[in-house]
């Protein structure tokens, strides 16, 4: 028999001639190749005192300190990075960098002033946003919710916190550029007289004389009697110079702050969504190994934590199985299932007409139903009246989304696209409803449109019936905030908790057909969108409709908490939240740009009440601007009029685009990058498997010899 070649650590790579560990010795296994491969290189990525792959706790003494030298020397030739909180190293061997980097730092003294700022400014950054993030408000409560029901139900609390956050930015700024104002020149005057006139008819809000209680209940509901001539709504403020500049300003700044802070929130919203969506981070392992927060303490905190990575694993589980169906599908099985499609949508588009239809003549029977001796003499005929197109928009509000939910599953999507789908077409039908709603006002208010009318030929607009138009479409918001929390009460006290009392009290088939529910964060997060747009088009005619707003989204906050952990169990199928924490501001966009259509034609087409509001006997709200304008200085007034001119537009538009262009060209080669980078991982992993499978070849080989 030959005799055993001597051991050669050069064959393996050793490093300055260090003894290969023990199970190297008698030949390597696949786990020492593995440690050898320039892949092993890691190691210093996954600091000091790591052992390597595949090797055991009981090596010995030598091949301890070998490893121990090769760690220290990759620590060496490592860059010094930042912070040691963003190395990817175990909280131990982290420990063991901070202390190690403290006593250097010690030892060699202060270091410059430049390198002292910096640090200082570094951990002042640090400090303030964890004095942010400390101050956001449920921010235990929201983790609590995504741990025991899923991503998607803490995201609708998400938003609403956000939604509530808004509307108190809204309400501070409204304080302090209309409602001071107001009456820091002075006590606003009274309402009209009674018998005061004008060539555009009378106007006479509020109630004169003995009121009784149930009509001063009736006008807090409907916005009319003593509210209308009040600081919320638009009639009410006297037409003085500055405050209506500060009024108008005040709606235009608004709106900027709603525009910026949306943005915000869906640029980061969407960084998530095509982080998860892309294959950038395995689907599994991403979450097996990188999920995991090893600065959790406490057992709640644990058990939280597992349930979202449950939930997020549900989630990729779930697509996963709709994607395989659909990939094994035949070419008759694809034709099928587009013809379902195409039948449901064609299905949900006439749902949708016959619901818009249903509103247009709801509101046009409220106009002709308002003038009938027997509605002005029964005040809760009245009330009723009043309050039918908002009655109508809730029921259908409340009946069409539950059939596009029994649609959806039928379509063949994965559980995301199917929230999204449904999203999308309840949100057509309330925005749209709300659209409806605001052609129909628009119809009543300028005549059709048409200026020859007798009814707004004096004033420009229907002075008889809408002596102060702007209030009226006040009235109409005020009423459908309102009733949209009524009707939010009323199922949650009416609907919720005795379904929960029957299902706990009724073991048997009662019992089971009450059954457990679950929360609908479409119907949730869509109630929520639609609440805010009626806001932001009521805020300019309404001022203190977003501090309502702000009441109403706080208590709902708390319903729906207390709600959410008495009555409701976690959902059966959850779904991806990264596409809805990008799908909802961006709905939460397409409702500022609707609300914004009326708002800026109101602005600049229709003429100002004239015998109410900050801007009556105006041309139009707008004239204000350029009046206010005309009074400064020569060389503003040039500056300012030179920003409206074609002059500035044009060369702003074609700055922007090469911007656009560039930023497009740029995106589109770190894409081409980012592909060829991904290629390499791939072609490395398939060389270190090769290399792998030579080398536990090769020891077989002289294992035999």
């Amino acid at each position: 028999m030959e005799e055993r070649p001597p051991w050669d650590p050069e064959a393996w790579g050793s490093v300055e001639g260090r003894p290969a560990p023990r199970a190297a010795r008698t030949g390597p296994s696949l786990s020492s190749v593995l440690n050898e491969l320039p892949s092993a290189a890691t190691l210093r990525y996954r600091g000091p005192g790591v052992l390597p792959w595949g090797s055991e706790e009981a090596e010995d003494e030598e091949a301890w300190r070998s490893m121990q030298t090769s760690a220290d020397a990759a620590l060496q030739e490592q860059p010094e990075p930042g912070a040691s909180r963003e190395l990817p190293w175990p909280m131990l061997a982290r420990r063991a960098h901070r202390q190690r980097l403290a006593r250097d730092r010690v030892a060699q003294g202060a270091g410059s002033t430049g390198a002292q700022w910096t640090r200082l400014i570094r951990r002042s950054k640090e400090k303030v946003r964890e004095g942010l993030r400390s101050l956001q408000p449920w921010a235990w409560t929201l983790k609590r919710i995504g741990g025991q029901f899923g991503a998607g139900t803490e995201s609708y609390f998400s938003l609403l916190r956000f939604l509530l956050l808004l509307n108190v930015l809204a309400s501070v700024l409204t304080a302090c550029m209309v409602l001071l104002p107001t009456w820091l020149e002075g006590t606003p005057p009274g309402p009209p007289a009674p018998n005061a006139s004008s060539p555009c008819g009378s106007y006479n809000p509020g109630s004169h004389g003995l009121v009784p209680f149930a009509t001063e209940l009736f006008n807090l509901l409907s916005g009319e009697g003593f509210l209308e001539w009040s600081p919320l709504f638009y009639g009410f403020y006297p037409p003085r110079p500055h405050l209506a500049i500060t009024y108008l300003c005040a709606a235009f700044a608004i709106g900027l702050l709603y525009l910026l802070l949306i943005l915000h929130r869906s640029v980061s919203g969407l960084k998530q969504t095509l982080l998860a969506e892309s294959e950038a981070l395995t689907r599994y392992s991403h979450r097996v190994f990188s999920a995991w927060d090893f600065g959790l303490s406490g057992e709640v905190h644990v058990r939280l934590r597992q349930r979202l990575i449950l939930y997020e694993l549900q989630v990729e589980l779930e697509e996963a199985r709709v994607r395989r169906r659909a990939a094994v599908r035949t070419l008759g099985q694809q034709a099928r299932l587009w013809s379902v499609r195409l039948l449901l949508n064609l299905v949900v588009l006439a749902l949708l007409g016959a619901a818009f239809y249903g509103i247009y003549w709801a509101t046009g029977a409220t106009v002709g139903l308002q003038d009938k001796p027997l509605i002005q003499r029964t005040p809760v005929l009245k009330l009723v009246v009043d309050y039918l197109p908002s009655i109508f928009i809730s029921l259908v509000n409340f009946v069409l989304p539950p059939v596009f939910k029994l649609i959806a599953p039928l379509e063949g999507y994965t559980r995301s696209r199917q929230i999204v789908f449904i999203l999308l077409r309840t949100v057509s039908l309330r925005l749209v409803s709300l659209l409806v709603l605001l052609f129909s006002l628009w119809n009543e208010i300028t005549c059709g449109g048409d200026a020859e009318d007798e009814r707004c030929k004096t004033c420009g607009y229907n002075y008889k019936e809408l002596p102060c138009w702007e209030t009226r479409m006040g009235q109409e918001m005020y009423k459908l905030l309102l009733f949209d929390l009524l009707t939010g009460l009323a199922v949650i006290l009416l609907y919720q908790f005795p379904r929960k009392l029957l299902c706990g009290l009724c073991p048997g088939a009662l019992g089971r057909f009450a059954r457990t529910q679950e929360f609908q964060v479409p119907d949730e997060v869509l109630g929520l969108i639609y609440a805010q747009t009626v806001v932001w088009v009521g805020s300019f005619f309404c001022p203190l409709l977003p501090l309502l707003n702000t009441v109403k989204f706080l208590l709902l906050f708390y319903l729906k908490k207390i709600t959410l952990f008495s009555t409701c169990s976690p959902a059966s199928r959850t779904f991806r939240a990264s596409t809805v924490n990008f799908f909802f501001p961006l709905v939460l966009l397409l409702g500022l740009a609707i609300s914004a259509v009326p708002v800026l034609y109101s602005i600049f087409l229709i003429p100002p009440s004239k015998l109410c509001g900050p801007f009556r006997g105006q041309s139009s709200i707008w004239v204000v601007i350029p009046a206010s304008i005309r009074e400064l200085p020569q060389t503003a007034q040039n500056v300012l009029f030179f920003l409206g001119t074609q002059a500035f537009a044009v060369p702003l538009l074609l700055i922007s685009s090469i911007l656009m262009a560039y930023t497009v060209a740029l995106a589109n080669s770190y894409g081409r990058l980012i592909s060829e980078l991904k290629r390499q991982i791939q072609t490395e992993a398939q060389n270190k498997v090769f290399l792998a499978q030579r080398a536990v070849a090769l020891s077989s080989a002289d294992r035999t010899l």
